[in-house]
């Protein structure tokens, strides 16, 4: 069964976030910020991507859109950085309305859209488990009763953590969170043209059956400075050093490695 992940690297959509801005080139300015992509691509390198190149189950593919107006230099850099990883396809597109440009290019992956395939989200500052594809399609394997009565069924791995990537290392804080975009999946039947982007991450479950699994964690979820979600005032989660134990689950199930975290912040 297909496994598609999208990934949006700083595309200027009209729609799509929580901060407005007045114009499409303010909202262009505002993602090219030098200093926001500084620590765009430093959580790129440091956290999202080395769970991807030590997933268990190597069969995915994860199509990264970016705005045809993105410079250069951080066009080069984006294709340096994801180079050892075949899975990644880079797409570049024009401003457009954020939810159908989403829909057309999950669609337009479905390498036969007459069977069934399972989708994913993947922000660019987060991680997964390095376990999450296999694990994702064995759910569906266990469900497959489920998903052959149903058009979509959700699927949440909701165990993770919180965390803050800097020069001094990581700070993370385990929690239960219901339908964040990390580790979350989604099943598709096949001729269903439904993607996951149809449908805001935290409000799934009232479109489809969702089937929830908490047994690990399976994700990590940065807190940093341009998140969407924490332009307006919301509460900042209480995080601690990593402890050895901890140090060692993060590099063990998702890759992240505290040294390599400094390293990467402190260039």
């Amino acid at each position: 069964m297909q496994v598609i992940g999208l990934c949006r690297f700083s595309y200027p959509a009209l729609g799509g976030f929580q901060v407005e801005h007045d114009s499409i080139e303010d909202r262009i300015a505002y993602l090219y910020d030098e200093a926001r992509m500084e620590e765009r691509f430093r959580l790129l390198e440091a956290i999202a991507l080395p769970c991807l190149r030590e997933q268990t189950d190597p069969d995915f593919d994860l199509i990264m859109v970016i705005g045809d107006s993105l410079p250069r230099a951080y066009r080069d850099r984006l294709r340096d950085l994801t180079a050892d990883l075949p899975q990644v396809q880079i797409r570049a597109e024009p401003p457009r309305r954020h939810r159908e440009v989403m829909k057309e290019i999950l669609n337009s992956a479905r390498k036969d859209p007459g069977q069934p395939c399972l989708q994913f989200r993947f922000d660019d500052d987060d991680a997964v488990s390095v376990d999450f594809v296999e694990r994702l399609r064995a759910a569906a394997g266990d469900c497959s009763g489920l998903m052959r009565r149903n058009k979509s069924v959700a699927i949440d791995f909701n165990r993770g953590y919180l965390a803050e990537a800097g020069p001094d290392g990581i700070s993370a804080a385990e929690g239960v969170y219901s339908y964040f975009t990390a580790a979350l999946g989604m099943h598709v039947r096949g001729g269903c043209p439904l993607t996951i982007m149809n449908f805001a991450h935290n409000r799934i479950n009232r479109f489809m059956p969702t089937v929830t699994i908490t047994d690990a964690p399976m994700f990590v979820r940065t807190h940093n400075r341009f998140n969407d979600s924490r332009q307006k005032a919301v509460k900042s989660p209480d995080l601690a050093p990593l402890t050895a134990e901890q140090a060692g689950e993060f590099e063990a199930r998702f890759a992240i490695r505290a040294p390599q975290v400094q390293e990467v912040f402190q260039r």
